[in-house]
């Protein structure tokens, strides 16, 4: 694997020169929106000359600065957190919030053309008709994961989420059956063994559904339903705005597939809760 940029300036950064230093500074401090800026920007933002500037990249490993951008964007396009904009001031601030509900809009508005042709209700047909659901997410995945098995046993029966704590995911795959759906999660950062995951659940009898972003699309032909939602953000980290939409929009769903029984399950839920005096309302 190709060493981070960062990873590079650290390993060097003490036998630097002064002036390749601020250089080295400035990468660090704008890892995530190094696409904005030239080697010529670079130099005015440092006060130094473009000839230190291209003999700091040289010395990193990379021919020119598009060799340095285009290894900061395939960072950040693996998942992996860069450096964000540093935000000084309530007006770079602002801007920055609107840089980010503008992503937030854009990742939702994607995600909605993808669900316009009754895939969701594909989807909310399988979940609601299937005897046994089992949802699988894994690192990143598990949050969302974990929120669809929260929301759908308030409406159904028999729904599972692994890995649980100190579990492996075999004693999940290995029974499945013909009248069961599978969901998994496949955000990237992806553990290993995840491809043999989504094969061995290809290869039993259960329906596969599959919900990741782009990266996850070569995993798609595995799937009898593959969703994309996007992760993009304008900081560090991936948004995960649009997966937890989806999760509402199919709970639902599922909920309105069979509204009575749903009802029944959520009346009983509640009470239950009452019971237990679980919740401080």
């Amino acid at each position: 694997m190709t060493r981070r940029i960062d990873a590079r300036i650290e390993n060097q950064y003490g036998d630097l020169p002064p002036q390749e230093r601020r250089v080295a500074d400035f990468l660090l401090e704008h890892l995530g929106d190094l696409a904005v800026f030239s080697a010529a920007e670079i130099s005015r933002q440092t006060g130094v000359s473009k000839a230190t500037v291209s003999r700091l990249f040289r010395k990193l490993g990379f021919d020119d600065f598009k060799e340095v951008r285009d290894h900061a964007m395939a960072l950040r396009a693996s998942g992996q957190p860069t450096a964000a904009p540093l935000l000084t001031g309530d007006s770079e601030a602002t801007t920055g919030i609107q840089r980010h509900i503008q992503h937030e809009q854009a990742n939702l508005a994607r995600l909605a053309e993808t669900l316009s042709g009754g895939r969701l209700n594909e989807v909310v047909e399988l979940v609601a008709g299937a005897e046994s659901v089992l949802i699988i997410g894994l690192r990143n995945s598990y949050p969302p994961a974990a929120h669809l098995h929260h929301q759908l046993i308030q409406l159904r029966s028999r729904v599972r989420l692994a890995p649980q704590p100190g579990q492996s995911i075999g004693e999940e795959l290995a029974g499945l059956g013909l009248h069961e759906a599978v969901v998994v999660f496949g955000f990237r950062r992806r553990p290993r063994g995840f491809t043999e995951l989504v094969q061995r659940t290809a290869a039993s009898p259960a329906v596969l559904v599959l919900i990741g972003d782009a990266t996850a699309r070569r995993y798609a032909q595995h799937a009898q339903i593959w969703i994309e939602c996007p992760l993009d953000a304008d900081g560090a980290f991936d948004s995960y705005a649009a997966p937890m939409s989806l999760v509402s929009l199919l709970a639902n769903g599922v909920l309105n597939a069979a509204l009575p029984a749903g009802r029944r399950r959520i009346s009983h839920v509640a009470d239950t809760y009452d019971d237990l005096k679980e919740l401080d309302l």
